[in-house]
């Protein structure tokens, strides 16, 4: 049965423009002489988007920035609606969209705890009966009683996200705010969320940039983009492709601009870095247990004796894989100036 049904929703801004005194001034003219006015276009957060999420089904809503995925969070939390089409929700929302936006600075903390239940729909019993569990999650019982001012942001944020994750729902919307606080602190509220979801069976929307949380923690994932429903399917399936469209485009960057970061004490100029497969052909991509082979051309501006060659490898969303060096491996002697290449055969890459 479905919980939340969206259907051929579509949201539009009208963005704003500066315009010279000039232009303002002929268009008030045109208007008043019945001349028509050059309308600026809309901008569609939101483009005829439609899906269904089951009860207790754990949806991921990912995508590039600007694809319109905290704007369909706040559709669904009632905070904005759609110019057209229709959302249906059956059930109690706690939406952690913004976490801390709503904390009062002059009132302390204990003070905000009863305010911010409150607008989210806390009975004065039931904060009372989980004031203690809030104050102990957030970590802040020395200053419970301190204008909320005197905090730091990332005390602030634990505060509101203890808040809003003690609400009895049966719908979870959450906006980026796993990656709150220290890393201690960012564990806590991941635990606290697979609790949620696995123990008490709720229904969660969650967006994030973190791509292997989302992953992890949704059955069923959506992609985004430009405001469009591009992807819908198991979370493996969808984070794969968004991570090919980001190597892709990440790949045309590189080639349109020839980007890539480079630190030298301008004894050394690498020209290029090429990754090749076993016949020789350039590879943009590596299969798993293919036998590879790196090549790095670099200019050598100063005589080096005896100089040592490292190679990193990471993923698109910088996970560290492993690193090699050529100590003990290679032994290149003293280079003179000139333009020499490194081959590096991987055997069967992992």
């Amino acid at each position: 049965m479905s919980i939340i049904e969206v259907n051929h929703v579509t949201k539009e801004f009208k963005l704003g423009q500066l315009q010279s005194l000039k232009t303002t001034a002929l268009n008030q003219w045109r208007r008043l002489t019945g001349q028509p006015v050059e309308e600026r276009k809309p901008f569609k957060a939101l483009d005829d988007v439609t899906f269904s999420v089951e009860q207790g089904e754990v949806l991921g809503i990912i995508g590039h920035n600007g694809a319109g995925k905290s704007t369909m969070l706040k559709l669904l939390a009632n905070i904005s609606k759609p110019s057209s089409g229709s959302i249906h929700v059956k059930g109690k929302i706690a939406p952690l969209i913004e976490v801390g936006a709503g904390l009062v600075a002059d009132l302390t903390g204990r003070e905000n705890i009863y305010l911010n239940g409150a607008i989210l729909g806390m009975p004065k019993k039931e904060i009372d009966r989980k004031f203690d569990d809030i104050v102990a999650f957030a970590e802040l019982e020395e200053f419970i009683d301190t204008p909320i001012k005197r905090y730091s942001s990332g005390m602030q944020v634990r505060l509101g996200f203890s808040v809003a994750t003690s609400v009895e729902s049966d719908i979870l919307i959450v906006d980026e705010v796993l990656a709150v606080g220290d890393l201690a602190f960012q564990r806590k509220c991941f635990d606290r969320m697979e609790a949620m979801i696995k123990q008490q069976g709720k229904t969660v929307l969650l967006v994030s940039h973190n791509i292997r949380q989302v992953e992890r923690l949704c059955t069923r994932t959506i992609l985004m983009s430009h405001g469009r429903l591009a992807l819908d399917g198991a979370s493996k399936d969808v984070c794969n492709a968004f991570y090919d469209a980001s190597d892709k485009q990440i790949q045309e960057t590189k080639i349109s601009t020839k980007a890539g970061r480079t630190e030298s004490s301008g004894d050394v100029e690498i020209e290029s870095v090429s990754v090749f497969n076993m016949a020789g052909q350039p590879a943009s991509a590596i299969e798993h247990l293919e036998d590879i082979e790196f090549q790095v051309t670099y200019r050598v501006k100063k005589a080096l004796p005896e100089p040592i060659f490292a190679l990193g490898v990471h993923t698109t969303d910088f996970l560290y894989l492993a690193t090699s060096q050529s100590l003990g491996k290679l032994a290149p002697g003293n280079l003179i100036p000139g333009i020499y290449t490194l081959s590096y055969k991987v055997r069967r890459f992992p």
